[in-house]
């Protein structure tokens, strides 16, 4: 049976009018005063924006989901991340979760990071130029995120078997797992050295961080190499290579849905590189 839609989900315009009033709401809340344009994240589900208040910079963020999706380790994946034992992390200070039009609605106002993002999109369009200490101060702090323990998941064994099958026609079996950021793409990284959202982070197959950052880098081969010769100890191996195939197919699925069209050539000669059946 399809879902009903909600009177705010009647259009994109209806829907982002209605994300800008939550982070309005959220901004009262937690007396904040909006200072920048709000950001709004992947199909409308969260919106962002800096705010200035009494204790310095914040970046305040609404995320709105249906009660059925909210109860897993996604909604507290900003704040879980505060206790991990990183420096450059955002460190969520509040949080608010309300009901609003049969959805959950969670407010985080986060400590701001200093800088830029490496890239205003997820998958490089250009040479970002950046310096030998943020690339080894990058490797040192995602060692670090691999050894800490967690009882989060950011994915499973049957979720990887399931997707990879899917879309590579073949299932992977994960030999061993880690702690991973999850969604550490070219978007989610900062200048001075800094990684954001966190939402996903936990378990997962292990050189899943390393994978993806390669994958995203494709289209600016000089990055790529970089990468692949940063994280050649974890890439070149055989987790390395499942973990390969599990991104690559996770960022199928995403161009199959739209997504990434930048990346569909490249993550294809990707995989028959790695020598995946059916790709050449």
């Amino acid at each position: 049976m399809s879902r009903p839609v909600l009177a705010v989900e009647a259009s994109d315009e209806v829907f982002t009018a209605w994300m800008r009033t939550n982070l309005d709401q959220a901004a009262k809340r937690f007396g904040l005063r909006l200072a920048g344009a709000p950001v709004l994240g992947w199909r409308l589900r969260s919106i962002g924006a800096r705010a200035d208040g009494p204790d310095g910079p914040r970046w305040l963020r609404v995320v709105s989901e249906y009660p059925e999706y909210a109860g897993g380790d996604a909604l507290t994946g900003n704040a879980d991340a505060s206790a991990l034992p990183l420096p450059e992390i955002p460190r969520v200070v509040e949080v608010w979760q309300w009901q609003a039009e049969g959805r959950v609605q969670r407010a985080e106002a986060s400590t701001l990071l200093p800088g830029a993002v490496v890239s205003t999109t997820d998958v490089l369009a250009d040479d970002p130029g950046l310096s030998e200490d943020w690339w080894t101060t990058m490797r040192s702090r995602l060692d670090a995120l691999r050894a800490t323990p967690t009882t989060r998941v950011h994915q499973g064994a049957e979720a990887v078997a399931a997707r990879t099958e899917s879309m590579l026609g073949a299932a992977v079996r994960v030999q061993r797992w880690e702690t991973v950021h999850g969604d550490l793409h070219w978007g989610n990284l900062m200048r001075p050295f800094g990684i954001l959202d966190w939402e996903l982070w936990g378990r997962g197959p292990a050189g899943t961080d390393a994978a993806t950052l390669l994958l995203c880098a494709l289209p600016v081969p000089a990055v790529a190499e970089r990468v692949a010769e940063l994280f050649a100890d974890v890439l070149d191996t055989d987790d390395g290579r499942v973990a390969q195939m599990a991104v690559a197919a996770r960022m199928l699925a995403r161009i199959a849905g739209g997504d990434y069209p930048q990346l569909a050539e490249p993550v294809r000669h990707h995989l028959a590189r790695l020598g995946v059946r059916g790709y050449r």
